[in-house]
């Protein structure tokens, strides 16, 4: 797994050696980005929810975002980020969080340009959980929300204030991309 674009590309990353993720593929990520390049310029501040090894935050850093924060259960994984930001040298350009993205989401007070969220695609709280990120702080107009899911797995068009502006699929994994409908609008 390397990052495919920004300063750190070609770089590779070190990911957990078991089943506690499904690392986000290069090609994937090299789409996400791509994607995210025709729909904003505005991506200083980022946040990595189920991050896994950090790749999609990772990312973004290489590719100029100037903070992004990590949340991530699991203790192995939370040490991996910390590894990779640190092989990188983007530790003072980061935080890691090592909790569950629903107790995160209670705590995280900034507003957040790019949101990455890739659960588990066994994990059935996904839409439970777009809908609370939907509800949350952290959103704002400008905000776009990226969820990656199995692609067997349809999401809704709209969380609350949330619309489904973009919908791309890459094998089994497909790459909703949500932005907050402005004030008045219907959905």
């Amino acid at each position: 797994m390397r990052i495919t674009g920004g300063v750190a590309r070609g770089q590779q990353l070190k990911a957990p050696k078991n089943d506690l993720v499904r690392p986000t593929t290069d090609r994937v990520r090299e789409a996400i980005f791509s994607i995210l390049t025709s729909l904003t310029n505005n991506r200083s501040r980022g946040l990595d929810l189920f991050a896994g090894s950090g790749a999609l935050g990772i990312e973004a850093l290489s590719r100029d975002t100037e903070w992004v924060d990590f949340v991530e259960q699991a203790p192995k994984c939370c040490a991996i980020i910390k590894q990779n930001l640190q092989k990188l040298g983007f530790t003072q350009k980061s935080h890691v969080y090592c909790c569950s993205v629903t107790k995160a989401l209670t705590f995280l007070e900034d507003k957040y340009d790019i949101i990455f969220m890739d659960p588990p695609y066994s994990d059935q709280s996904i839409n439970q959980m777009a809908m609370q990120l939907a509800n949350s702080e952290i959103i704002h107009d400008e905000s776009l929300v990226i969820i990656s899911h199995a692609s067997r797995s349809t999401l809704q068009d709209s969380y609350d204030s949330l619309s489904l502006i973009k919908e791309k699929q890459y094998g089994d994994t497909c790459i909703s991309i949500y932005k907050k409908r402005a004030p008045g609008k219907g959905g």
